[in-house]
């Protein structure tokens, strides 16, 4: 595609972007009485402003109902956590059966490693790339050490080769073949939150399958920025939250993936809960624990309804494009934000997400040394909102159901004129 560094090719292209309209539906926080260019929905989507509305609904039905709003709310609360799995589904490319919405990431991702992380004899090792998310690490390291095992011989970490920032499959390929005899579980994020960088599922998937072990994957990054497919890539499980480009709200409800070849199996290893537990039998109040044969026989407790109203709510709206119609603006933005920034040269900076649109979601990290938080101070005081990460990376996250072309221009117009020391 062919660009150009100039205000009116910004305008013209947001006239010409279907998705344009979906802008209007989100509130954007303000600077100086104007709208602020919001560049951070890789750490908290925005508003929707239907949501408002749609907490409202729920407390009139919590007061005119009380309990029996589980059955009588105009959204009823039994099934609350079903509103939420039929739009999620094609965004990650499932069965509605292999989705649910419960808990939070962290809290997920232990509850499905207690499934798929079962090390016995040699075979205990997890596969994870250095410089995941922190609680990604907590979690794999105390998983490791409930069973006994030393995290600095259980756990193998890729990192990128020497003098480079990203991961090359090739080295994580080698890494599964080396502990073809050992290697229990590969976890590895979708994108890496740091550097943007989106790996291969589908190829680190079949590779986890050829030496025996399963591969799961944290998308807290990946869902609803890029498109996934994975009943198709076969993955065995996978977590996220909903409160970046899913747009939930903060701390909102999580979500998880479980392939129907496992959440069809009643005797799956897991750790049980109510909601978990068959529809028809459930209020019998008997013991004996017998799930679902769906995603939701992972589920513990009741659906979370006031945490899950603001993911059921940006959901409707994700239900008026598609996954693909996002990703292809969101490549157009990344791909505009690149051509402008290497426009500019009164400012040093190298960018550490892949040059290749297909090895990257909605997001570009910047390292500016020693620079990046005066020039993160200078950004903000201007209007821009974006992430700074020690040490000197500002991550710039154009999300396309809400960013515009000009918001882009806008940007790069804002870091030109930014002074260095």
């Amino acid at each position: 595609m062919t660009y150009q560094a100039s205000l009116s090719y910004a305008v013209s292209q947001d006239q010409q972007d279907s998705l344009h309209k979906f802008r209007e539906q989100f509130h954007f926080p303000r600077h100086e009485g104007k709208e602020a260019i919001y560049f951070c929905g890789n750490s908290l989507g925005l508003q929707p402003k239907a949501l408002q509305a749609a907490i409202q609904q729920e407390l009139e039905d919590w007061r005119t109902h009380a309990v029996e709003g589980y059955w009588k709310a105009q959204n009823p609360w039994l099934y609350y956590q079903q509103f939420c799995r039929k739009p999620l589904a094609p965004l990650v490319g499932a069965l509605e059966q292999e989705v649910s919405v419960m808990n939070t990431l962290t809290t997920n991702l232990h509850l499905l490693m207690l499934s798929f992380y079962r090390p016995s004899g040699k075979r205990y090792k997890i596969i994870m790339e250095a410089g995941a998310f922190p609680s990604d690490q907590y979690a794999v390291e105390t998983q490791v050490k409930l069973y006994g095992y030393n995290p600095a011989d259980a756990i193998i970490e890729i990192s990128p080769r020497p003098g480079e920032h990203l991961i090359r499959i090739e080295d994580i390929l080698q890494a599964i073949g080396e502990q073809s005899d050992s290697l229990a579980l590969l976890l590895f994020g979708g994108i890496n939150y740091y550097t943007g960088q989106l790996f291969d599922m589908k190829a680190l998937t079949e590779a986890a399958h050829q030496v025996g072990a399963f591969a799961g994957f944290d998308l807290a990054h990946a869902v609803g920025n890029v498109p996934l497919q994975l009943h198709d890539w076969e993955v065995d499980f996978a977590v996220w939250c909903s409160y970046k480009y899913l747009n939930g709200g903060p701390g909102a409800v999580g979500g998880a993936f479980i392939h129907e070849k496992h959440a069809a199996q009643l005797d799956y290893p897991r750790a049980g809960g109510w909601w978990g537990n068959d529809e028809s039998t459930r209020f019998l109040m008997e013991k004996g624990f017998v799930p679902k044969a769906t995603a939701e026989g992972w589920q513990l407790s009741t659906a979370q309804v006031f945490n899950m109203v603001g993911l059921k709510t940006s959901l409707e709206i994700f239900g008026s494009t598609s996954i693909a119609a996002l990703r292809e603006k969101s490549i157009q933005l990344t791909g505009y934000l690149e051509y402008l920034l290497h426009q500019i040269g009164s400012i040093n900076f190298e960018i550490l997400t892949p040059e290749n649109c297909a090895e990257r979601g909605a997001q570009l990290s910047l390292f500016f040394g020693n620079q990046g938080k005066a020039i993160h101070q200078q950004l903000t005081a201007a209007g821009i909102i974006v992430d700074y990460r020690e040490p000197g990376v500002i991550r710039f996250a154009p999300a396309p159901l809400y960013n515009t072309y000009q918001d882009v221009f806008h940007v790069y117009e804002i870091i030109s004129n930014i002074q260095t020391f």
